[in-house]
């Protein structure tokens, strides 16, 4: 059992599935499972193994999902001897402790574009620790040469995403093509998903251009709203170089942001 749950860790990691271990660490007196049992919490729901059913399974289930939130680790003891209905309301007669470790998984940024910016942005991501993706129309810009780094190279146009990548809602997304009709048409399609982080380059009046022509087209304020526009935190950035920086910061902001 206990090896069937680290396979599913490792196939959740593959999926870009955040997941939460949970772990009995001690027991006193009478109780349904014994130090050492496991149980797995992922970020879709689904639950694998089992440290005792009943409430306090139940307990430790809604903990999981906090940890796999928050990032955070917790340890703590739970009665099961509880008639007065103060923590679990079980019978069983003891008492038994939990360790909850949230498993996240590695960052994932999709990268629109292979130009100015996109090279120093890939170079930075990964040197903190961010996975990427290259998402191309022109080979020549999207070579394993120019992105060796990269976890994949996607030689598409902004109609044939859909077909090509599975968004995740753990995903960061930078869009910083080579124009802004092309920014425009990914920027369509990739709202349509979900994700983590969605940034376009944009300067402030191309931004309030999109936005309306997005309202036209029937697009929600909601969607609108998540969109990280001018792209990267502002430090009155002007190379690609100093751009790529900024952009960079923003996603260290949100991943690090607590719920």
């Amino acid at each position: 059992m206990e090896q069937d749950l680290y396979q599913k860790i490792n196939e959740l990691k593959k999926q870009k599935i955040a997941s939460a271990l949970v772990t009995v660490i001690a027991t006193k007196g009478s109780t349904p499972r014994e130090t050492g049992a496991k149980m797995l919490i992922s970020a879709d729901g689904n639950v694998y193994g089992t440290i005792g059913g009943s409430a306090v399974e139940a307990l430790m289930i809604e903990k999981a999902r906090e940890s796999i939130r928050t990032g955070q680790y917790y340890k703590e003891w739970h009665d099961l001897d509880d008639r007065e209905k103060e923590d679990t309301g079980m019978i069983c007669g003891g008492k038994m402790e939990f360790f909850i470790e949230p498993l996240s998984v590695q960052p994932h940024l999709y990268i629109f574009g292979g130009g100015h910016v996109a090279l120093p942005l890939a170079r930075l991501a990964a040197q903190v620790g961010f996975q990427y993706s290259i998402i191309e129309d022109r080979s020549e810009f999207a070579g394993s040469e120019r992105f060796p780094d990269a976890r994949e190279i996607i030689i598409a146009g902004p109609e044939q995403i859909n077909k090509k990548i599975t968004f995740s809602p753990s995903d960061y997304i930078a869009i910083v093509t080579r124009s802004h009709e092309l920014d425009y048409q990914a920027l369509k399609v990739v709202l349509k998903n979900e994700f983590r982080y969605l940034g376009l380059i944009a300067s402030k009046i191309k931004k309030k251009q999109v936005v309306n022509q997005l309202r036209e087209e029937g697009f929600t304020d909601d969607l609108i709203d998540q969109i990280h526009s001018p792209i990267g935190i502002d430090i009155a950035a002007k190379t690609p170089e100093e751009i790529a920086v900024s952009i960079v910061a923003e996603l260290i902001q949100v991943k690090n942001k607590k719920p």
